[in-house]
């Protein structure tokens, strides 16, 4: 089977809610990142056949097809398309599995994948709330009302459905998310992100620059006792805002190519792509989704986890 190469990789550092890359317009965020990764990579933005980005809230500003937008923003030439997924959490992931499908197949030697999302600017659930106040219908219709009656699709309600099956304790969690921030902090000072961070340069409110090149939430003060005091989202739950993801701004892309486009144009390898696999799973709990995709990603390619 063709396999696809990794030859450039690169993100922007994590913003928070209302943070460093809050004033900065999504599209234009992506553009920054994706001038960085043609830099990186050293290659001329015309041999690029396509753009894949994946998003999440494709509204207001990430709306009218972000990927086609950040491409035009970018140093790409016109003649590069753009395209944007939403496969919702997993949504660039789905984008390099786009491209590297590609590139696998021949129909495209190189190809920019990744995802941007500015969650300051464009906030989750922002399309459906809009939608509600102009009068209009929501995403589950009336046949998926009959499938899982009187079921909300929530990524908190999954969570602590998941916690009770396996019997997480609010603890574990605590104490999980505890030793997170102190991993990405013993990271962050020792630079072992620094070679992925395109650094930006950003203008204070005192007219002041600052170069934003870490991530903006992560906590090196975190204490497990200040994270077991966030009342949990749910009454009665587990989860809280101190064991689950942040709201954050940011963009990541890699660039893929063949084989032959490698040879071509000098590209060096840094990883490849062999093996894909997507699975749906129960749309209620909807997190262990990864752990099925894995084990058939693992049999198609013949491996193991031992």
């Amino acid at each position: 089977m063709a396999e696809a190469y990794i030859v450039g990789a690169l993100r922007t550092a994590t913003g928070k809610n209302r943070g460093r890359l809050s004033h900065i317009h999504p599209v234009d965020l992506g553009a920054t990142l994706v001038d960085g990764l043609l830099d990186q990579v050293g290659i001329d933005p015309e041999r690029v056949d396509d753009l894949v980005f994946g998003c999440v809230s494709q509204n207001s500003e990430q709306a009218g097809n972000v990927g086609r937008n950040v491409a035009l923003a970018s140093k790409l030439g016109e003649s590069v398309p753009g395209v944007s997924v939403d496969r919702q959490c997993g949504s660039a992931q789905q984008a390099i599995h786009f491209a590297a499908q590609a590139v696998m197949s021949g129909t495209q030697d190189v190809v920019i994948a990744g995802g941007v999302e500015s969650m300051s600017r464009v906030p989750m659930f922002s399309n459906i709330e809009d939608s509600q106040a102009q009068g209009r219908g929501l995403p589950k219709s009336e046949r998926l009302e009959e499938r899982y009656p009187g079921v909300e699709f929530s990524q908190f309600m999954g969570a602590e459905l998941l916690a009770k099956k396996y019997d997480i304790k609010r603890e574990e969690l605590d104490e999980f998310a505890y030793q997170s921030h102190m991993r990405a902090t013993a990271a962050t000072e020792s630079g072992k992100f620094r070679e992925e961070i395109l650094p930006i340069e950003l203008t204070l409110e005192n007219g002041e620059t600052f170069i934003h090149d870490a991530d903006e939430g992560i906590r090196a003060n975190a204490s497990v006792e200040a994270i077991s005091e966030l009342e949990p989202l749910a009454p009665g739950g587990v989860v809280s805002a101190g064991a689950a993801s942040q709201i954050s701004d940011g963009a990541a892309a890699v660039m893929l190519a063949n084989e032959d486009a490698v040879k071509k144009y000098g590209l060096k390898p840094r990883a490849r792509i062999h093996t894909l696999a997507v699975v749906g799973s129960d749309p209620v709990i909807m997190l262990e989704g990864p752990i099925p995709a894995t084990k058939k990603a693992l049999e198609r390619a013949g491996l193991t986890i031992d």
